[in-house]
């Protein structure tokens, strides 16, 4: 009897460790679809409503969109969206490619550097907003510093400038970023084939032409997700602009995020809010779906093939 109460908890015990990994991923993953999916349809369905302070299911049809698309905060923030994803998503690919490519050298303490330029990934925004907040700060950042040195004329006070601002936080979203698009890229560089670059080589390729012409179009799948990545960070920024300008001076640096936050939470009007949100989770459908699709374009194609 001893044998077979042994061997029946041996099977439990194997039932148990096939069935644990399911147990740990599938319950919150499931969880985490449905609270995903059920709020996002709660939120479209009450930006049709007249929902202000509490929802009010009172059928309002397309009034809070237009509302939204008229109110000037809103055009004011999808315009300094344009300006800070553009030099955003452009300046951190650059320095995170070109990270990339010095790390690709083998470079002695590699790891080192490589851990300093993921750092900032592991810090979060708010931290980077406020840091960087302290440094564009004329009274106790870098213009403070230089005052003290004995440079009077020197000007640096960013986060006070409307016509600065929005690239105050372009500059801590960068350094933010980079390390991210470095290791995405740097990933990519080391999976190029080493025969295409000898090749290139005895064909007498210097390293300027053997990255433009060989390596960096081997890697386009890496570029196309390194840019989709980074326009959906930049359609969701909020809590890096709200400890760095917190939108100023004024609507200066102003993004949707904040609208949809000030609509919801300060001014009390739900059905607009959502409305805001709904339009925001647009922004990003016209970013996610292409690349989906491109997605979906290459698994048939390597099929195909």
């Amino acid at each position: 009897m001893g044998g077979g109460g042994s061997s029946g908890g041996a099977r439990w015990s194997r039932r148990f460790g096939r069935l644990a990994p399911h147990l740990a991923i599938w319950p919150p993953l499931l969880i985490s679809c449905g609270y995903v999916i059920v709020f996002t349809f709660w939120t479209i369905g009450v930006s049709f409503t007249r929902s202000t302070l509490l929802p009010d299911y009172s059928w309002a049809g397309w009034r809070n969109y237009g509302a939204i698309l008229a109110s000037r905060n809103w055009q004011i923030a999808y315009g300094n969206l344009y300006i800070y994803s553009g030099c955003f998503v452009l300046m951190t690919t650059l320095v995170g490619l070109v990270l990339a490519i010095l790390m690709d050298q083998r470079i002695r303490g590699e790891t080192v550097f490589r851990t300093i330029f993921l750092y900032p990934i592991a810090v979060s925004f708010v931290v980077t907003g406020t840091v960087w907040g302290w440094l564009f700060n004329p009274s106790i950042g870098v213009q403070k510093l230089m005052h003290d040195l004995g440079w009077n004329s020197f000007h640096f006070g960013w986060v006070i400038d409307r016509d600065m601002a929005i690239y105050a936080i372009v500059v801590a979203a960068v350094w933010h970023g980079s390390g991210f698009a470095m290791a995405l890229f740097l990933a990519g560089l080391r999976s190029v084939d080493n025969d295409l670059m000898k090749a290139a080589q005895i064909d007498g390729a210097g390293a300027w032409r053997t990255y433009t012409r060989v390596v960096l179009p081997s890697i386009t799948p890496i570029f196309v997700s390194v840019l989709v990545i980074l326009l959906q960070f930049a359609i969701k920024t909020y809590d890096l602009v709200v400890a760095l300008t917190a939108g100023g001076p004024g609507l200066a640096s102003l993004l949707p995020a904040l609208v949809v936050y000030d609509f919801m939470f300060q001014r009390g009007e739900l059905g607009r809010g959502s409305a805001a949100a709904v339009m925001l989770l647009g922004s990003l459908a016209v970013v996610l779906l292409p690349y989906a699709a491109y997605g979906l374009w290459r698994r048939r194609a390597a099929a195909r093939a």
